[in-house]
């Protein structure tokens, strides 16, 4: 199973039972999402870890009123279909709310940034 899609599950499962916190897969590709998802307050802290020489990262959700922060996440490119845009045609998530997260050729970013420096790539996924 792709890495990516296992820990978008597990961030949606763990916050419909209110769980504090999720302990996913390392992958350095979940390690660049999840950095970008604490930088815009959808999640509260990252920390590295390992059980039996498997890398982890554990996840600290965020909750308001027992409310997760995440009210949605929609994977966007799977391994069967990759889904490619150009910079122009990125577009905005519930009005700004939301966030698309992009794979260009300088890394993985926002949408809003990859406009910015007019840097198309593999939409990964939408959060918001």
């Amino acid at each position: 199973m792709n890495p990516t899609i296992d820990m978008l599950n597990r961030i949606r499962n763990a916050q419909a039972v209110l769980h504090p916190q999720v302990e996913v897969m390392f992958s350095n590709l979940n390690y660049e999402i999840a950095k970008i998802l604490e930088k815009k307050g959808f999640i509260g802290k990252i920390t590295k870890g390992s059980k039996k020489k498997i890398k982890t990262l554990e996840l600290i959700l965020k909750y308001d009123n027992k409310m997760p922060a995440i009210t949605g996440l929609k994977k966007i490119s799977k391994p069967g279909q990759r889904i490619y845009m150009p910079a122009k045609k990125i577009k905005q998530i519930k009005g700004g709310y939301g966030i698309v997260i992009v794979s260009t050729s300088k890394g993985i970013m926002t949408g809003k940034e990859a406009r910015r420096q007019n840097l198309g790539g593999e939409i990964i996924c939408e959060i918001w």
